[in-house]
């Protein structure tokens, strides 16, 4: 069986700025929510360095937590290792299926069905048609919105449409799972079935990176964790479960 891995060697992200104005600066940068820094390139066009030069290699059996203030980079590290976007410079490397879990709701067609949905998001996920079958009984199933699966999706509540999302985007077949967050959804029964959704799908992936500010959620499923600031790695340790912290004192 062949190994997993992301490979990043000195991997760089930037954004140019082509604004003149202070002001559409500012907003061009407050809406690219990257945070970062802001130099000049060779045009004397400002550019958001968003990662700088970053190195790291995650491997089968990982769980990946990046932590950090809002700006650091955590998000802009997830879309560039779900291939959103793409290093200026440096070397990122992968081997196995990645799914990502963004934004579960990215991709879902409002004046199309429930039905039809599921075979768009499929399609964007690069599933054959006969694949996308196999799996729509078990999606319909799961979502618990019947005969609301005929109908266009603009006429479901935001909630019906985080039940579809959520359905869709957690019956990939992934060996790396990338995540903004631990997800929630629903009212507190569906809640509880997408917890043990999420958890088995994270078990069967080999591995996960996650970006989180919850460090009980940090310390309970990840085995690494990384703090990044201003698109750069400052510290990259390994976390030592509860378990083994009370091994480790009864030992002392």
């Amino acid at each position: 069986m062949v190994s997993s891995y992301i490979s990043a060697r000195e991997i760089s992200v930037s954004f140019p700025i082509y604004e003149n104005s202070h002001r559409s600066l500012k907003k061009t940068v407050l809406n690219l929510t990257t945070g970062g820094r802001i130099g000049r390139d060779a045009g004397n066009h400002a550019v958001v360095t968003a990662l700088d030069q970053l190195s790291f290699r995650f491997g089968d059996g990982e769980r990946i937590a990046l932590v950090g203030h809002n700006g650091s980079g955590k998000t802009t590290l997830l879309r560039t290792l779900s291939g959103v976007y793409a290093p200026v410079s440096g070397v990122l490397e992968t081997r196995g299926k990645i799914a990502s879990l963004l934004d579960v709701s990215m991709g879902l067609d409002p004046d199309a069905t429930g039905f039809e949905n599921i075979y768009l998001r499929g399609i964007l996920d690069g599933l054959k048609p006969a694949k996308i079958r196999s799996k729509i009984d078990e999606i319909a199933d799961f979502s618990e919105l019947d005969e609301y699966l005929n109908l266009p999706v603009r006429t479901y509540s935001s909630g019906m449409m985080l039940r579809l999302a959520f359905a869709i985007s957690t019956s990939v077949e992934a060996d790396i799972l990338i995540m903004d967050e631990w997800l929630s959804v629903g009212d507190a029964a569906f809640a509880e079935k997408a917890e043990r959704r999420l958890a088995a799908l994270v078990d069967n992936a080999s591995i996960l990176v996650v970006a989180s500010h919850d460090p009980n959620m940090v310390q309970r499923i990840c085995t690494r964790r990384i703090e990044m600031q201003h698109g750069r790695i400052v510290s990259d340790t390994p976390i030592v479960s509860p378990e083994v912290e009370v091994k480790l004192r009864e030992a002392v």
